[in-house]
Parts: C-alpha cells; structure tokens; sequence
C-alpha cells in the first residue's frame, strides 16, 4: 500500500517549512492543506487536540505533531532517503542541541521585534543579535551546521531566512551588517532546488507582517 501523506499548514510558518523541506528532500509526494488560523479546520482540532496547531503531517491516518519531531519522524521512516540527522549518536544529539536553541530563541525574539515599540523593540534587537551571534560561533567556518552538508540545524533555522526582510525593516536594521555570516550562510543554502522552492517570497512576508502589526494596532 502506498504511503498517504497529508500536511497541514499555513504557508507563512517558518515551522511548517521546516516540514515541507524535508519532504522535498526525502522526495516524497504529500497532499497540501492550508489551514485558516483564525477558524481552524476539524481537522486539525481533531489530529493536534492538545496544541490544535500547525503544522501536523497525517502519515496513513495517525497524526505527527510539533515540526522538530515530525522532521525526525520522517528522517527515520524513510530512511533510505537523504539523511537529515547524523548517524553517530554523539553529532545527532549536537545538532538536536542546537535545532533545540533555534526552536527556544529565534521566533520569540524576531517576533519581540516586530510586535513591540520604544525599549522594548531594542531590548529584542539586543537579545535578537546575541542569539544570531552565538549561531555565527557555532557555524565557525563551516559552509553548513551540518558540516560540509547541509542538516537538521540548518534545515530548523533556514525557514527564518523568508522573515528576515519583514524582522529588519520594522527592526530598522540591516541583517547582513550584523551578522553576515548567517545571511552568507542562508545564501548557500537558497542555491538548493528544495530550500529555494519551499521558502516564500520575503516581501510577501512582509506583507503578511505588515497585516498583523495592523491588528495589533502598531501601525
């Protein structure tokens, strides 16, 4: 029987992406499904009752949820099929280690940034470059986290790269001047078929951004 994959996610959603990449990878055909965040499908309040977020990855009927574990489910499933994690068990914990780091600090701070004013905003801005700086340590003088190939850190923080314009412009500074190379590095990684397809266009994030700051009445 063929394996029936079903996503549901939202296309903005750096965690979605991460899942829509590695099904790019992996090769493997799925159906798409775009959720309304603001009035969520049965569906997914059935598949993901806990959270009743996205993204969830249906996978013959049972549900997978929360983008780190389903981008290591379906490492491990088809696993015959360009690995995503290493298979020393010393480098999978390492890069779990700091797959965990991104999932902790990158979307509360850029969010920080784009959500808020005045003090707060440069507070975020600080917190935001610390963060990004201790991500340029970790990458060294490495073309990937993964090494010479790209892995399950790169593929947890490349999603951010599509909010990069929307985080710099309300942040009012220049990414690639604070941290190049995280943005020489995302560069690298957009020259794959796979990463350049999935991610969307950042001004159309921006767009997006520029919606939501209305809602929150900071515009």
């Amino acid at each position: 029987m063929a394996d029936e994959v079903v996503l549901l996610d939202f296309w903005p959603s750096m965690f979605g992406m991460r899942v829509r990449i590695a099904l790019a990878e992996k090769g493997i055909e799925y159906e798409y499904k775009e959720e309304d965040l603001g009035n969520k499908s049965p569906l997914l309040l059935q598949m993901n009752p806990i959270h009743k977020k996205i993204p969830v990855l249906i996978h013959n009927g049972k549900p997978v949820c929360e983008s780190l574990i389903i981008v290591q489910y379906i490492d491990e499933v088809w696993k015959d099929r360009s690995p995503l994690l290493p298979t020393d068990p010393y480098q999978r914990a390492h890069a779990r280690f700091w797959a965990d780091y991104v999932d902790k600090k990158v979307y509360e701070v850029s969010r920080k940034i784009w959500t808020s004013k005045g003090e707060e905003k440069e507070a975020g801005k600080k917190e935001f470059f610390e963060i990004f700086k201790t991500l340029e340590g970790e990458l060294g003088d490495k073309p990937y986290f993964g090494a010479e190939t790209f892995g399950f850190v790169d593929l947890s923080l490349i999603p951010f790269y599509s909010w990069f314009y929307a985080i710099e412009t309300f942040g009012e500074f220049n990414m690639e001047a604070e941290c190049p190379k995280i943005v020489a590095w995302a560069k690298r990684y957009l020259q794959k078929e796979t990463v350049a397809k999935t991610l969307p266009d950042q001004k159309k994030v921006y767009e997006f951004v520029g919606q939501m700051r209305k809602r929150f009445g900071l515009e």
